[in-house]
């Protein structure tokens, strides 16, 4: 199954892949490379079996491959580039935008590092193994996707309903860059609008004595300086009278940090920022409600998965990326669930530009609930305490554990720049769910600039900032309150097959039925007119659809899943979509 977006170009998504933090001189690794399969027990092949298109899963159409990585085995990537000309005071990196699952890595048959982990990035300093010309570059992946604990969202060796095509390998861009000897490793940007400055914190990589940090913002055309008088520690930056950022009006600041020593700039980074506040506020009847820069605001939008067809994990283009959050705009939308993955951080920088405001989940791990269990806790509420026997949750294991919570802290500290996050998510539907309360102090703690939604449709114990319910086949309607925000964090599910745009013709999994698109597009109507709307006035604040788009054989989305067909009447639902928001701005004046 394909989409529109076939990558016409020799270098897949050829566009710079961290726009947080932005330097001029970089080479983009994407394109063909050497692949093999062969037994996990074997050292690095001899010959290869052909060639794979990377950043592509191994099993998808696009990587030119579309074999499966059983766990049993393991992936190996070559390839050659021509090392950056540096000189003694420059530093080559490379870098992977994520490699699911287990990956190590040779330079000239060097061992320069590995890493565990599906969904974050990570880099290695290879300039002392480069040669003058050519240099070869050997990549090994093994990844067991659901037939071990670690996070692997929705993917499973034998998909069906709604658990999909793994994704093994390489699946974003792999890249170099050059740097200075002493350079900026990252950024930390938080906006405080009470005191209407921006914090800045700059970790470095090499030795930063007798080093001063200079930021420059612009804000109407008028540059904003400030200057530290040593490298170690916040920076400090003032912007008074701040235009905030909001889903209408998704303002962003430039910003250019410099290095400085003995009077000369020795590294310079490009990023951008926005002034935003997220919050609950209380509202006249006592209800809880989410608030953006101390306004109560309605969130409506739909789950996210991240899926194509022809990239699976990764998308086809730029455009592709992008298609999905602007058709989110275009319904009436203003957030986006973004469901058990971590994208690339071009899809953040969009959120945060055209105001798309972001719940991001954790992947899952550990261990789902079975064929029993999982209708229970839907339909009837059955619950479990997610602090003892934690071998039903696949989580008994204490290094298992150690790991999540290792991935969960790097997921925040790799999009804790991106202004349009909102909120958390540790856990959902109690997949490898173990400590959600204590998940979600400590998430509050490390983070108190957003919320936290501890536990995602069930098992609620009572932590986080939010009741959060998934409501499917049944009746809408309200729990009984308590001091936290409502929000129905997943509901929906309606479903229309359209022939010649389906993954698989003869399979479909979705929660009601409908024969064609007027049908379907009555019964949203009348679901959010019946069911949601009455539900504000009892303290919702947020409502999430399933879905953007149909996933392999769940035919539940706004669109099917190639993106080539909307399923309801598009002027019809961005019209009560807005009415949800006016009625929640009358009840919130």
């Amino acid at each position: 199954m394909k989409t529109s977006w076939t990558p016409a170009v020799p270098i897949p998504l050829p566009e710079y892949p961290r726009p947080q933090m932005t330097r001029p001189n970089w080479v983009n690794l994407n394109g063909p490379w050497d692949y093999a399969i062969q037994p996990k027990e074997n050292s690095a092949p001899q010959s290869f079996d052909g060639k794979i298109l990377v950043p592509y899963a191994v099993e998808s159409l696009l990587s030119g491959v579309q074999k499966p990585l059983l766990p049993e085995q393991k992936l190996w990537y070559r390839r050659s580039f021509s090392s950056p000309v540096v000189d003694g005071r420059h530093r080559v990196l490379l870098h992977f935008g994520a490699v699911d699952y287990e990956c190590h890595v040779w330079i000239n048959e060097k061992h320069i590092g590995d890493h565990r982990g599906g969904y974050l990035p990570f880099t290695f300093d290879i300039t002392d193994a480069l040669k003058q010309d050519e240099n070869e570059i050997i990549v090994s992946v093994w990844d067991p996707t659901d037939s071990e604990m670690q996070q692997r969202g929705k993917q499973v060796l034998k998909p069906k309903g709604i658990w999909y095509t793994p994704v093994s390998g390489i699946w974003q861009t792999v890249w170099l860059e050059v740097v200075p000897e002493i350079s900026i490793a990252s950024l930390k940007l938080t906006p405080d609008l009470d005191s209407e400055s921006l914090t800045m914190e700059v970790i470095f990589r090499g030795a930063a004595e007798d080093v001063r940090v200079m930021a420059e913002t612009t804000h109407s055309g008028e540059k904003i300086v400030s200057v530290s008088e040593q490298a170690q520690g916040a920076v400090r930056i003032a912007i008074p009278n701040p235009r905030v950022w909001t889903p209408s009006d998704p303002y962003l600041y430039d910003l250019r940090v410099q290095l400085i020593r003995d009077g000369q700039v020795i590294d310079e980074v490009g990023s951008y920022f926005a002034m935003r506040k997220f919050g609950l506020v209380k509202d006249a009847e006592g209800h809880s409600r989410f608030a953006l820069n101390g306004e109560p605001l309605f969130l409506y939008g739909p789950l996210d998965q991240g899926y194509f067809p022809d990239g699976l994990y990764t998308p086809p283009s730029e455009e592709a990326l992008l298609f999905d959050i602007e058709y989110t705009k275009q319904i009436g939308c203003n957030m986006i669930r973004k469901h058990i993955k971590v994208e690339p951080l071009r899809w953040y920088y969009h959120c945060d530009r055209l105001g798309m405001i972001v719940w991001q989940d954790m992947p899952n791990g550990g261990l789902i609930d079975g064929e029993v269990i999982a209708p229970l806790a839907l339909l009837f509420g059955f619950h479990r305490n997610d602090t003892r026997r934690l071998h039903r949750f696949g989580r008994a294991e204490k290094y298992n554990r150690v790991e999540y919570r290792a991935e969960l802290q790097g997921m925040i500290d790799h999009l804790y720049n991106a202004a349009c996050i909102a909120v958390w998510v540790p856990f959902n539907e109690s997949w490898g769910q173990f400590y959600s309360v204590n998940a979600a102090k400590w998430a509050k703690a490390y983070d108190p600039t957003r919320l936290v939604d501890h536990a995602s449709g069930w098992f609620d114990q009572g932590g986080g900032d939010f009741q959060s319910r998934h409501v499917y086949v049944k009746k809408l309607k309200r729990p009984k309150p308590d001091e936290r925000a409502f929000v129905i964090s997943e509901f929906g599910g309606y479903s229309l097959k359209i022939p010649d745009h389906v993954w698989d013709a003869n399979k479909k999994f979705g929660y009601r039925f409908y024969n064609d698109s007027q049908t379907l597009t009555d019964a949203y109507l009348a679901l959010l007119e019946n069911e949601l709307k009455p539900l504000i006035a009892k303290g919702l604040t947020a409502a999430i659809y399933t879905q953007t788009t149909d996933v392999e054989i769940e035919i539940n989305g706004y669109l099917t899943y190639d993106r080539k067909i909307e399923k309801m009447d598009t002027e019809k639902i961005k019209r009560i979509h807005a009415e949800l928001c006016d009625l929640f701005r009358s009840r919130n004046r």
